[in-house]
C-alpha cells in the first residue's frame, strides 16, 4: 500500500502547521486495524494536511496513497477516505453551482479559477476517478454510500456515469447505498443540465407510491434541487405522511457503536443525530425549498407532531437554518419547539433550547416554557459554572422579566458566568434589581490577574446598560488600580470608559480620571465618555479631531467619527475631516462619517450617496445607516427606496453560505424594526 512513501521528501514539504514529516505516519494510521488509531490517522488528514480544506504540497503527495488505500479491499473505514479524496478534490463546488455563481463545474478548466495547488488537486482526483467506478460495486456498504457523489463529481465521461448510478440504483439492496444513489442522481442533474432529463425522469418515477418512503423522500428533496416544477402539488402531506410512514418502520443500524477517540472526527461522530439519515433526507429538502418558507413551516408543523422524538429532534435542528436564513411569521413553530423543552428526551430538550437562545425575541412564543424549565431549579441556570444555562439565556434574551430572579441567584455566586453582564442587558428595565448585585461582583475583580478583563468587561457591560451611576467608585477602583503591564489593559480600559459613559453626568466624579486618559492611546474612548459625563466641547475635540487625522495613531477614524457624530452641533470643528473620511477606502469608516455629518450638520446631500454606495457593499452596514435614517426623517427620503426593498425581501440581510452569527436573527430583525420606523417617521 505504501510502496515509494518513503521516499518521498515530506520533510521539505509543509502542511497547516509547518513541516510535512509526519503525514507517512497519518497515511499508515490509516490502514491501522485499530479503530482509535484510524480516527485519529483521519483527524490529522483534516486537521492539518487538508486543514479548512487547503491542499498544501503534502496533500497533493498523498493522493496516490490515499487512491491506493480507498481501494485496498479488505482494510476499514474506507468510505472516509473516500470522502477525504473528495473533499480535496473539491467536493463543495456544486454549492456555488447552485448559487449562480460561475464556479468550477464539471467540464470546465478549475486552472482558470482556482489556485494552483487546488487545481492540481482536482486534476489529480480527476485523473485516479476510474477508481470510483469499482467502488461503486465495492462488497462495504460504507465504501459504496461514499463513491457515487465522488464518480459524479470527478469522472469525465458523464454519459457511462449516469447509466451506472441508474444500474446500480436498480441492483443494490442496500438502504443507504440506495439513498446516496439517488442523491448522486439530484447532483448529476445539477452539474450537467444539458444532460439531466434521463436523471430527473429517473428521480420523478422514484416518487412513486410503490417505493420505500426513505427513498421516496431522497427523490423529492433531490428533485426540489434540480427540477421544482416536477414536484407533486401536495409536497407538504405528502412529506409528512411518508415521515410518519418511516418513523413507524425505522429502527437504529445494527452496526456495532464505535468508541471515538478524543478528535474532533470524534465529537462529530458522537453529535451525530440518533436518526442520522433522516436528518439528512429531511435536511436536503429544507436547503432544496429555500425561499418557500409557508412550505418549510409546514413541514416543520409535521415534523414537530411527529410521535418519534427523533423526527421531532431533526425538526428543530431544520429549523435553524430556516429561521436564520429567512423572514417569515415563526409564531406557531417556535411554539412547537418550545413544547420540546418538556420532553424526557435529553437530546430533544437540548437541541429545542439551543435554537431558542439564538432567537431573542422570536422566542417569545415559547417563553412560558422556558421559564418552567428555569424555575424548575439551578440545573438550568448555570450558576456556579463558566457558562450561564442556556434556558435562562434564552429566557432573558427574549426580554422576559421571569429571568431576572434565577440571573440574581447566578450573580450571587462566587463564579458569575461571563456571559451574565451581557444577557441582562436584554431585560430592559427589568432588570434593575440586578445593578447591585453586578455592582458587588464588580468589586471582587482582581486588579492584577489575567482573567481581570473577562471577568470585568461583561459586568461594565450591565452596569452600563442599566446605567447605574453608584457603580462609578468600582469602576474608578479598576481604572486607577490596574497595573499597566497587565494583560488586556488598554481593552479593560474602554470597557470602563464605555460604562462610565453610559452612566452620563451622575458619573462626574470621573471627570479627571477621564481627561487623564485624553493624550493616550485610548483618548478616543475617553473623550467619548467625557463628552457624555461632562459636556466640554473644548476638551474633548482635540483628541477626536486628531483620531481623524491622516497619523491615526490615538484611535480608530470610525470611533471618533461615532463620538462626534453624538456631540451633534458641538462638533462643527470636525466637519472638514468628516467630510475627507467619506473618500476613505474602508466602508465602515465613509458610513459612520456620512452618519456624524448628518448629526452634527443636518445637511443631506454628501450623506445619501454614502449610504447607497455602502448598502450594496457591505449588509452589515444597513442597521447603522437605517438608524440614521430614522434621525433623519423625511430628509432621508432619497433612499427609502433601499429601505422599501429591504422590508420586501424574503432572505436576511446576514444570511450567508458557510457560517452564521449568533446575533444574526437579532439584529436582522433590529433592522426590520428601524426600517419600518424611518419610513413612518418621514
Amino acid at each position: 500500500m505504501f510502496r515509494g512513501i518513503d521516499e518521498v521528501e515530506w520533510a521539505s514539504m509543509e502542511h497547516a502547521y509547518g513541516s510535512a514529516a509526519d503525514v507517512p505516519e497519518l497515511l499508515r494510521g490509516l490502514a491501522s486495524p485499530l479503530p482509535q488509531e484510524r480516527e485519529t490517522a483521519l483527524d490529522g488528514m483534516y486537521g492539518a494536511v487538508h486543514h479548512q480544506g487547503d491542499v498544501y504540497d503534502s496533500t497533493l503527495a498523498s493522493i496516490p496513497f490515499l487512491f491506493t488505500l480507498a481501494g485496498h479491499v479488505g482494510l476499514a473505514d474506507r468510505g472516509e477516505i473516500v470522502e477525504l479524496l473528495a473533499s480535496i478534490g473539491g467536493s463543495g463546488d456544486e454549492d456555488a453551482f447552485e448559487d449562480g455563481a460561475d464556479d468550477v463545474v464539471p467540464g470546465r478548466d478549475a486552472e482558470d479559477r482556482e489556485d494552483d495547488n487546488h487545481a492540481m488537486a482536482r486534476t489529480a482526483i480527476r485523473a485516479g476517478a476510474a477508481v470510483f467506478l469499482d467502488l461503486v460495486t465495492d462488497g462495504d456498504p460504507q465504501v459504496r454510500r461514499a463513491a457515487p457523489s465522488a464518480l459524479v463529481r470527478f469522472h469525465d465521461e458523464p454519459p457511462r456515469v449516469l447509466a451506472l448510478l441508474t444500474e446500480r440504483l436498480r441492483d443494490e439492496q442496500e438502504d443507504g447505498v440506495r439513498l446516496a444513489l439517488v442523491e448522486s442522481l439530484g447532483l448529476f442533474a445539477r452539474l450537467y443540465a444539458d444532460s439531466a432529463a434521463p436523471a430527473v425522469d429517473c428521480l420523478e418515477s422514484l416518487c412513486a407510491a410503490r417505493n420505500d418512503p426513505g427513498l421516496r423522500l431522497a427523490a423529492l428533496g433531490q428533485l426540489a434541487w434540480c427540477a421544482p416544477d416536477r414536484l407533486p402539488d401536495d409536497l407538504v402531506p405528502t412529506v409528512v405522511a411518508l415521515l410518519h410512514i418511516r418513523s413507524q418502520r425505522f429502527r437504529p443500524s445494527g452496526e456495532p457503536v464505535r468508541t471515538s477517540s478524543d478528535t474532533l472526527i470524534g465529537s462529530l461522530r458522537r453529535m451525530r443525530p440518533a436518526d442520522e439519515e433522516g436528518a439528512q433526507l429531511l435536511r436536503t429538502l429544507h436547503q432544496a425549498l429555500g425561499s418557500r418558507t409557508a412550505d418549510r413551516i409546514a413541514l416543520l408543523k409535521g415534523q414537530l407532531s411527529s410521535q418519534d422524538t427523533a423526527d421531532r429532534c431533526n425538526a428543530v435542528w431544520m429549523s435553524a437554518g430556516l429561521f436564520r436564513e429567512w423572514r417569515a411569521a415563526y409564531e406557531e413553530p417556535v411554539a412547537l419547539i418550545g413544547e420540546q423543552l418538556g420532553s424526557d428526551e435529553e437530546r430533544l430538550r437540548w437541541a429545542a433550547v439551543s435554537v431558542l437562545e439564538f432567537l431573542f425575541t422570536l422566542a417569545a412564543p415559547a417563553a412560558d416554557r422556558l421559564a418552567t424549565l428555569v424555575e424548575s431549579g439551578p440545573d438550568s441556570w448555570g450558576r456556579g459554572s463558566a457558562t450561564l444555562g442556556r434556558p435562562l439565556k434564552a429566557l432573558a434574551r427574549c426580554g422576559d422579566a421571569r429571568a431576572v430572579p434565577a440571573l440574581a441567584e447566578v450573580l450571587r455566586h462566587p463564579v458569575v458566568p461571563n456571559e451574565t453582564g451581557y444577557t441582562i442587558g436584554h431585560l430592559g428595565p427589568a432588570a434593575a434589581p440586578l445593578a447591585p448585585l453586578l455592582r458587588e461582583r464588580l468589586a471582587e475583580v482582581p486588579l492584577d490577574d489575567p482573567e481581570t478583563y473577562g471577568r470585568a468587561a461583561p459586568l461594565l457591560s450591565g452596569l452600563g446598560t442599566l446605567r447605574y451611576a453608584t457603580a462609578v467608585p468600582e469602576v474608578l477602583r479598576l481604572l486607577h488600580g490596574t497595573p499597566r503591564e497587565l494583560r488586556l489593559r488598554d481593552a479593560l480600559v474602554k470597557a470602563l470608559t464605555r460604562a462610565l459613559g453610559a452612566f452620563g453626568a451622575p458619573a462626574h466624579e470621573a471627570i479627571p480620571a477621564l481627561r487623564e486618559l485624553l493624550t493616550g492611546g485610548n483618548a478616543v474612548a475617553a473623550a467619548d465618555a467625557l463628552w457624555s459625563v461632562e459636556g466640554d466641547a473644548g476638551a474633548v475635540l482635540p483628541p477626536l479631531l486628531r483620531a481623524l487625522a491622516p497619523q491615526r495613531d490615538t484611535g480608530g477614524p470610525r470611533t471618533a467619527a461615532e463620538a462626534l457624530g453624538r456631540m451633534g452641533a458641538a462638533a462643527a470643528p470636525a466637519l472638514p475631516g468628516l467630510r475627507r473620511l467619506t473618500d476613505s477606502a474602508e466602508v465602515w469608516e465613509r458610513t459612520a462619517a456620512a452618519c456624524a455629518l448628518w448629526d452634527i450638520a443636518g445637511d443631506p446631500v454628501p450623506v445619501l450617496p454614502v449610504f447607497r454606495a455602502a448598502w450594496t457593499q457591505n449588509p452589515y452596514t444597513r442597521r447603522t445607516i437605517t438608524a440614521c435614517l430614522v434621525r433623519m426623517g423625511g430628509a432621508g427620503a432619497p433612499v427609502h427606496d433601499l429601505v422599501r426593498t429591504e422590508l420586501t425581501s424574503p432572505r436576511r440581510h446576514r444570511a450567508r453560505s458557510g457560517g452564521h452569527g449568533s446575533h444574526d436573527v437579532l439584529d436582522d430583525e433590529l433592522l426590520l424594526r428601524d426600517c419600518r420606523t424611518a419610513l413612518e417617521a418621514a
